[in-house]
Formats: structure tokens, C-alpha cells, sequence
């Protein structure tokens, strides 16, 4: 059974780590799940909420993954035992995961110099400038390196803790967690998309209909005149409201759709790449291959193989 430790201390975010905790702590979803302990030093507070810890901060080391919620005050430097902490789980072989600003604890601990990483993008300027050596990545949602992986902030937490679950269990699982929580098992764009205006979820929204009539006919050649036709508007106006809603173009949305339906089909079908190519709109195994190692950055057999395992 994975273990997977939540650091907690005065001034987190009680947000992120309930959140996490909702994630990691689920019962039922599948078996073997995850064995979660929450450490501190000491009884913490979170907000209005008080919280007794499972164990110390030293229990962190002995965790398969480590996941540091956000930090309320980012001009407040982290409590020393913690940043310690946190460095030596990673020494340990612990994959460490920061939600929000907690990125601020992980750049603290040296465990982003030379990495990509992000955080909130209120505060992705402060946490350049306060660490140098840390490549900063205000667009996107969460950055994976592999044993050091950041999101930005609140929802995007979300994201990234069902990323976790998509790389430790497939995702056939993370796609039934995400439908018992209700939210979206995967989103497309970056932070922009929410930095003014959230992905549309009224009735009376342009996109509202178009988005799910598109993910209908991923199997079929369409454009963005067909997309425009579809939505009974322009083409210009149908990508100013894409990209006012979605943070990026119609293509590029329409392409991120195939390249997750193939990812879908590769892990639950024995179907070929040829016959996934065809499924998802992408035409031939070539295109469908050049496509997914870009995005995914595996080729598609490479992808299959690994979530099999």
C-alpha cells in the first residue's frame, strides 16, 4: 500500500489540505488505496481550525509521496523543521508534491533550483525573485519533474493530486474518483484561463453546448468552420470566446480532447494504435504518434506499456 504523508503546520492553507486529504484518505475507490498520516510538530491551526496531527514532521521521511499545502503568508519565511523535513524526505526517495504556495516551502528546501515549477499566479513573480535559481512557470496548471511536482493554486490542486492518482493507479481510477468528487478528471489550458474568467458552465453560455457536441464527434474531421457553424457564430468570435474561456484556441483544445480520449482508449482497449488513430479524429498512427509524444511526451506504445504495468 503507497503511503502518502500531508504536512501540516501554523499558517497553511486549511483548503488545500483538506483536499488533499479528501483524495488520498477515499475509501472505497480501489484496493490497495493509500495509507495517509498527516504530520506536525505540534497541534496545528489552519484558520478557524485546530488539527492534531498523526505523527512528527520526521514521520514525512517514510512516505512514498509528500504532499506541502499552501503557505498563507509567502513574505513569511517557513518554519525551519519543516523545510528540513521536507529536504530529507526527499533525500529519502519520497516524491514530494507542493499545492498552491507550498511551491514557496519546496524552493525554501532547494528542491526546485534548476526545476521547472509554479504556484498561484499572484504570486508567481515574488517566487522568481525570491529564488533564482527556481524556472518559473506562471501558465500552467501543475509541473511534474518527476520526484518534485507543483500546482498553481486552489482548484489546480485538484488537479494535480488526481495527476498523482492517474500516475500511481491509471486513469480508469482517477476518472471514477474525479466523478465521485465532481470535478473534471483532467483540464485543459493553463492559468490564465482562471485568472479572470472560469471555463463556462452556464446555460446560456456560447460554449456551453458547442464543448460537449465537439467531444461527441472526436472520431470525425472537424474544423474550426465546422466548430463555428456549429456554435452559429464566426470564426474570429468563436476563438475570442475559446480563448476568453479556455485560455487557449479551438484547435488546440479540440487536439488536447483527442489526445486524452487516446489516452483513455490505450489504457482500458487492446485496440491498435491504428484503430485509436481512426477513433480520435487523428487519421493515421502516424499523426496520432506525433501528436501524443509531444503532448504526453511518450510515444503512445511507450504509454500503454507503463500503465498496463
Amino acid at each position: 500500500m503507497p503511503t502518502v504523508a500531508l504536512a501540516a503546520t501554523d499558517g497553511m492553507l486549511h483548503f488545500e489540505l483538506a483536499l488533499a486529504h479528501e483524495v488520498f484518505g477515499a475509501d472505497g475507490v480501489v484496493s490497495p488505496w493509500y495509507d495517509l498520516a498527516i504530520c506536525g510538530s505540534a497541534p496545528v491551526t489552519l484558520g478557524r481550525f485546530h488539527l492534531v496531527p498523526d505523527h512528527g514532521l520526521d514521520h514525512l521521511a517514510r512516505a512514498d509521496t509528500v504532499i506541502v499545502p499552501g503557505w498563507t503568508d509567502v513574505d513569511v519565511n517557513p518554519p525551519e523543521d519543516l523545510v528540513d523535513a521536507v529536504r530529507a524526505a526527499h533525500e529519502a526517495g519520497a516524491r514530494v508534491a507542493s499545492l498552491c504556495t507550498g511551491a514557496f516551502v519546496l524552493a525554501a528546501a532547494g528542491l526546485l533550483d534548476g526545476r521547472r515549477a509554479t504556484t498561484h499566479w499572484a504570486h508567481t513573480e515574488e517566487l522568481a525573485a525570491r529564488y533564482p535559481r527556481v524556472e518559473v512557470d506562471p501558465d500552467v496548471l501543475y509541473v511534474d519533474n518527476g520526484s518534485v511536482l507543483t500546482s498553481a493554486g486552489k482548484a489546480a490542486a485538484m488537479d494535480l493530486c488526481l495527476h498523482l492518482v492517474r500516475l500511481d493507479h491509471g486513469s480508469a481510477v482517477a476518472n471514477t474518483l474525479a466523478r465521485r468528487l465532481v470535478v473534471p478528471p483532467h483540464r485543459a489550458g493553463g492559468q490564465a484561463q482562471f485568472v479572470s474568467t472560469p471555463v463556462p458552465t452556464t446555460d446560456d453560455h456560447p460554449l456551453t453546448a458547442l464543448l460537449p457536441w465537439i467531444t461527441r464527434r472526436l472520431d470525425r474531421p472537424l474544423t474550426v468552420v465546422d466548430l463555428a457553424r456549429q456554435a452559429n457564430m464566426s470564426t474570429r468570435t468563436l476563438g475570442r470566446h475559446f480563448h476568453a474561456s479556455t485560455g487557449t484556441t479551438p484547435l488546440q483544445w479540440l487536439l488536447t480532447q483527442r489526445i486524452r480520449r487516446a489516452q483513455e482508449m490505450l489504457e482500458t482497449t487492446d485496440d491498435s494504435v491504428d484503430a485509436i488513430a481512426v477513433a480520435t479524429g487523428m487519421g493515421t498512427a502516424a499523426t496520432l504518434r506525433r501528436h501524443f509524444n509531444r503532448t504526453v511526451g511518450v510515444p503512445p506504445d511507450t504509454y500503454r506499456r507503463t500503465f498496463r504495468a
